[in-house]
């Protein structure tokens, strides 16, 4: 078990790998009384055709992992996975992203029994013709849901704009008419290759035994065998956006925009991390909390309200924001002014980094803020980042500014989501 030191937290977090390669971190807390657990695997929504061991091509109905991810918590026996850890208090839940799949649980009881039996239920798949056939109608209902909820309506068209031919620009929970393409041998198919050991990982975080912890998951995954990783299509994604501007319409009051920059990463010569902390940089001084672009915009009453992030996948960053505005044609032309007067000083350049790094010594004093980040980590750089406080104080303006250089800032959607007039 290795013991690294996250630099500048005065914490440690232990990794173990075992000879399957599936990989335990975990970050004990000797402060807390809750802990958090989650497996994971590295399959989602992005993944529409693979190729196995065997040099087998399979394409992939969308929406298939999601779907899975669903199907996961039948059980042979009919227990419900939720009944079993409400009986302790603790909770449960399951997510699909575009990249992974996630089982966690959380609580203050019954550690030990909690992490046996979300190892069980997601190590024991079950599917029947009968209950792949329920599903579909549960989910077609809940994509029929997704199409009425404005925000998500809203990102939707925004990806449609910047992504060409990526999975991206697809919902996770996929199409009605792919879902209704799935059988019980596509889950199978889908399990066997992307549900091992070594595509799979668990993330402790909180009050436990990591000892113990160690011994119950190799009791339980040890025998598991490594696999040959599956071959995931590489789909090629051109440069440029698909679409500069569109509008839609919602059962909204107040108008909404969503504003979406692509960025190429091929010819951006700082690793992972580096990019996207001073990617970060430019955001926060462009739109972030104490910008003087938010204390205009906020002053003049044209924005109500704001949520920005940037997406990270092979070959791209891209940049999202969505907000609430009365005028959303001045608000538009808001943020255009902002990124074609981007000026960056040594001043605000250091302040960001002083606020960031008090902002990791205070969030890992939170439980639920750790396990994000930890999570993140490991999904984007493959390991959890020891030494990101060391990053940012490195990090210097200079190569900020030739990073700016590089970006083609033109490289815009913008979405307009207005009320519906009858």
């Amino acid at each position: 078990m290795k013991k690294i030191n996250l630099n500048g937290l005065d914490m440690d977090y232990y990794l173990e790998t075992l000879n399957n390669g599936l990989e335990i971190y975990m970050l004990p807390y000797t402060n807390k009384k809750n802990y958090f657990i989650s497996f994971a695997t590295r399959f989602g929504s992005e993944v529409v055709e693979f190729t196995d061991e065997k040099e087998k091509t399979h394409k992939l109905p969308l929406g298939i992992a999601h779907f899975l991810e669903h199907k996961m918590f039948e059980q042979e026996s009919g227990e419900d996975p939720f009944t079993f850890f409400s009986k302790s208090g603790t909770g449960c839940n399951a997510s699909t992203s575009f990249d992974n799949t996630q089982y966690i649980c959380y609580g203050t009881k019954k550690f030990e029994e909690n992490l046996e039996y979300l190892i069980n239920f997601v190590n024991d798949p079950y599917y029947t013709d009968s209950n792949v056939k329920k599903e579909k109608g549960i989910i077609a209902e809940e994509i029929k849901m997704y199409e009425d909820m404005p925000d998500i309506k809203l990102e939707m068209e925004l990806r449609k704009n910047i992504y060409q031919n990526h999975p991206r620009k697809i919902d996770i929970a996929g199409t009605i008419e792919e879902i209704n393409k799935i059988t019980k041998e596509d889950l199978y198919t889908c399990y066997s290759n992307f549900y091992i050991p070594n595509n799979m990982f668990i993330l402790i975080v909180g009050n436990f035994n990591k000892d113990r912890a160690v011994e119950i998951i190799k009791k339980k995954l040890e025998y598991k065998k490594k696999q040959s990783l599956p071959q995931t299509k590489n789909v090629e994604e051109p440069d440029k956006i698909t679409k500069s501007k569109s509008k839609i319409t919602s059962n909204i009051e107040v108008p909404k925009l969503a504003y979406g920059l692509k960025i190429p990463t091929k010819n951006l010569k700082l690793d992972k991390l580096e990019l996207d902390l001073y990617l970060n940089i430019v955001t926060t001084i462009l739109f972030g909390a104490s910008s003087e672009f938010r204390e205009r915009t906020r002053n003049e009453k044209i924005l109500s309200g704001i949520q920005m992030e940037w997406e990270v996948l092979e070959g791209f960053r891209v940049f999202y924001l969505i907000a609430t505005t009365k005028e959303p044609d001045r608000l538009e032309e808001e943020i255009k002014d902002e990124i074609n007067n981007l000026s960056i000083t040594e001043d605000a350049f250091n302040r960001i980094k002083k606020v960031w790094i008090a902002n990791e010594i205070r969030m890992i004093d939170n439980i639920d803020a750790t396990v994000s980040n930890l999570y993140d980590d490991i999904l984007k750089y493959e390991s959890i980042v020891s030494d990101r406080i060391d990053k940012i104080r490195s990090m210097k303006l200079k190569t900020l500014e030739e990073l700016i250089k590089k970006i083609d800032f033109k490289n815009t959607s913008v979405v307009q989501m207005l009320p519906k007039t009858n």
